[in-house]
This record gives structure tokens, C-alpha cells and sequence, in this order.
């Protein structure tokens, strides 16, 4: 959902990148759940606002800067449960990692590693015998996405 960028100021305050859209999405949930180097672990969000073009937050246990300083780099997730319903045929991105990629013949192409968002629409970056850039275009591209068996199907050339 985004990641510690560093400390803010001298309280305990962080910044924070927001992968979220809009990125202030992000202070809609608490607890948030941090990685550090002992592993992932809770701390509710007291306070937090936009600054600049990412966001500065107050968990309830980071006092002060040394504290915060301590966090910068640790990815930030949420519980699965605080994430709104999404309607038929929508998906978290994270539910689109890990799936296998065919072409409407049946080629494999890969697996997705990631997504990147464009000013158009969203890519899929297919890694497999070699990575592919796929745009994320419903029916012209991507035909099918079935969760379950853990594929998608698109009409892509396999030499593109």
C-alpha cells in the first residue's frame, strides 16, 4: 500500500510514499502493518495528512525521530478485511501477481511480476523467457482473467 520514505520532523512523525489512488487513500486505514527488520508488525495510524506529493503520518507507538528514522524503507501494508468490496471483473493488483499469462492460443508467455500505471491505463510486466510490457486493456487485450485457475488470457503477438 506504500512505504516509509523517512522521518518527519522530531515527534515520531513519518513520511510516507501512498501507492493508493488517490494517495491519501492510504490514512483510510488503520492498522497499518510495517516491515522491519524484525518482521511485520502492527501500529495504528493516530494522525495523517497530504504533504507535497506524498503523505506524513503519526502512528500511536513512534515517539520520536530516532524511532521514525528507524522505519524508512519498510513497506506498509493493510489487512485484506479494511479493503473496500470490488465489483465484478475488478481486481487488487496484488491479485494479479503470481498469475500465469497465455496467449489466446494457448502460448505462455509468463508470469505477472508487476503492474505499472500509465497516464492511459495499467501494464502488466509479464516475466517469463524473457519480460513483456502488456497493457491492462479489457477485451482488446486481456480476454480473460480467471482467478481461480490462475491465469489470464490475452490476444497478444509473443514476438512483441
Amino acid at each position: 500500500m506504500g512505504r516509509v520514505s523517512g522521518a518527519f520532523g522530531v515527534r515520531g512523525w513519518l513520511k510516507v510514499r501512498s501507492d493508493c489512488e488517490p494517495v491519501e487513500q492510504l490514512l483510510e486505514y488503520s492498522p497499518w502493518q510495517i516491515e522491519s527488520s524484525t518482521g511485520w508488525r502492527s501500529h495504528v495510524l493516530v494522525e495523517g495528512k497530504v504533504h507535497g506529493s506524498g503523505l506524513i503520518a503519526k502512528l500511536a507507538d513512534i515517539d520520536d525521530r530516532e524511532q521514525a528514522r528507524e522505519l524508512a524503507g519498510a513497506d506498509i501494508a493493510v489487512d485484506r478485511s479494511q479493503l473496500p468490496a470490488l465489483a465484478e471483473g475488478e481486481y487488487y493488483w496484488n491479485d494479479l501477481i503470481g498469475l500465469g499469462v497465455v496467449t489466446r492460443d494457448g502460448q505462455e508467455l509468463g508470469q505477472v511480476s508487476g503492474l505499472m500505471q500509465t497516464g492511459t491505463n495499467d501494464v502488466l510486466v509479464v516475466s517469463g523467457e524473457r519480460e513483456r510490457l502488456i497493457p491492462f486493456i479489457r477485451e482488446q487485450v486481456v480476454l480473460a482473467v480467471d482467478a481461480e485457475a490462475r491465469r489470464i488470457e490475452v490476444d497478444w503477438d509473443p514476438d512483441f
